[in-house]
């Protein structure tokens, strides 16, 4: 069974030519250089493509042919989103437009000061959410709970080439469990923790609820952690549109009984699924997340 390894994809080559495209032929014309990449991944990467191919067909009901059509869709999709956030990060932030949709709930997060969480998905670009966040006079700390274990070379290499260096904290789940430390500490100076909800080890603790009809597990972590914590919790994603254009939505979360993690868990399943169905070539898990894949 394919399951996330904790890694994604991509090269630090890869990553030299999309920069080398942005500056000498620009964003939207490196955009061009997709269609070869996406169309290599939609021939030559059979699990990846089994995979999403459920997603579309079983969990989207979409055709066949609508089918193979959005798998390449969804590479090409990804491969600008990646594209973006590397022009962002060399100083591009000016060649694009956003919207804000529900900026009052971080506002009135903040004015709490009791700190807040906020947990987004694999979906659209939430990386680039801090460089939009300084428009709206979003002054605060935002530490990212990983369990990420890509390789650093990647990391290091953006980091080297960025105009604006990233202020993004990383706090790393450990085992021993000391991550929880660092949490309450972020929180008490009125900070953000920010979770993705979506992606679990195999091994680790889950919690199981439904998303687009069928069950599906999700890490327990995010939810057991913010269903005990006296905070608010909002759900925030940054979605690509059209062109240039992109779009942070920030939801406050349902609210439920305290260490009602299941409950907590229903509630973001509701909303990354109306997030998926508004956006289905923006979420990016290209592994066996409901375990149905033969």
């Amino acid at each position: 069974m394919n399951k996330w390894k904790g890694k994604s994809k991509g090269t630090i080559l890869g990553y030299r030519i999309f920069v080398w495209c942005i500056r000498n032929i620009g964003i939207s014309s490196s955009y061009f250089v997709l269609y070869f990449v996406a169309a290599y991944y939609s021939f030559f990467e059979k699990k990846s493509n089994q995979y999403i191919s459920y997603y579309f067909q079983k969990r989207l009901n979409y055709g066949y042919f609508n089918s193979k059509i959005s798998i390449f869709k969804s590479y090409f999709t990804f491969g600008k989103i990646l594209i973006d956030k590397t022009a962002i990060s060399v100083g591009l932030r000016n060649r694009f437009t956003y919207e804000f949709d529900g900026v009052e709930n971080l506002k009135n997060l903040l004015t709490e000061k009791k700190g807040g969480i906020l947990i987004s998905a694999h979906i659209g670009n939430f990386e680039i959410a801090e460089y939009f966040f300084a428009d709206i006079d979003f002054d605060c700390q935002i530490n990212l709970v990983t369990t990420d274990q890509e390789v650093t070379a990647i990391r290091e290499y953006m980091d080297s080439i960025a105009i604006k260096k990233s202020s993004i904290k990383f706090i790393y789940v450990k085992d021993d469990m000391s991550h929880i430390f660092d949490i309450n500490e972020a929180l008490s100076k009125n900070e953000l923790i920010c979770f993705t909800g979506d992606r679990y080890f195999e091994g680790s603790k889950f919690l199981e609820a439904d998303l687009l009809g069928k069950s599906a597990k999700f890490p327990a972590g995010p939810f057991l952690i913010a269903s005990r914590l006296s905070v608010p919790v909002v759900y925030v994603y940054v979605m690509k549109e059209k062109n240039l254009h992109y779009h942070l939505y920030a939801r406050v979360a349902q609210e439920v009984k305290k260490r009602d993690a299941p409950g907590l868990l229903s509630s973001y399943t509701q909303n990354l699924e109306s997030m998926v169905q508004k956006y289905p070539l923006q979420w990016f898990n290209y592994f066996d997340f409901w375990d149905d894949v033969e």
